[in-house]
């Protein structure tokens, strides 16, 4: 039994649901984004709560309830919140900012690592701070994962990009000694 699936996903009073084949499309004051389902899945869209059941209890349907249901229920926070990720910038001479619609980054190779920003993010750069934002959850992580991944936080002394509440272990080392 899918616990998360049977909670109704809640509209708020700015956004508007629509469901047609398949395609749920929730516009809010962020913008409008659509997500298509799985066509088996049923949504009840409702004065203000969206109600999605399954056709029967088969093994596919019961792994697909709960995902449909926080796949619309993102689509909907979006339009009306948006997602942000944070990250931070570790390291002598590591630095981010914007040019124009690229992120320039210096993270201590013998260039510079230019990244596009895909269409729907937007990026603030201050320096050791960098900001994702959009009202796609799966995007905003994606691009956030992408920037991180230029240089990830090493366990010596933790120079990189993190995400802004991570906690990376430090090792100690080696040490000096003989026996």
């Amino acid at each position: 039994m899918s616990r998360i699936g049977n909670n109704p996903v809640s509209i708020p009073k700015d956004v508007k649901v629509n469901y047609k084949d398949s395609l749920v499309t929730a516009t809010g004051p962020k913008g409008s984004q659509s997500v298509k389902i799985h066509p088996d899945m049923v949504v009840k869209v409702q004065e203000t709560e969206i109600v999605i059941e399954r056709p029967s209890d088969d093994k596919l349907y019961r792994s697909l309830h709960g995902t449909t249901r926080q796949i619309i229920h993102n689509a909907v926070m979006g339009v009306n919140e948006g997602f942000s990720k944070e990250l931070e910038i570790r390291g002598v001479g590591y630095q981010a900012s914007m040019q124009g619609k690229r992120l320039l980054l210096q993270l201590g190779y013998s260039h510079d690592i230019f990244f596009d920003i895909p269409e729907g993010i937007t990026v603030t750069a201050d320096r050791t701070a960098v900001k994702v934002e959009g009202i796609d959850k799966q995007l905003v992580g994606a691009v956030s994962a992408k920037i991180r991944s230029f240089r990830k936080p090493e366990p010596y002394k933790g120079k990189g990009i993190r995400y802004k509440d991570e906690f990376v272990r430090t090792k100690q080392g080696k040490t000096v000694g003989g026996a």
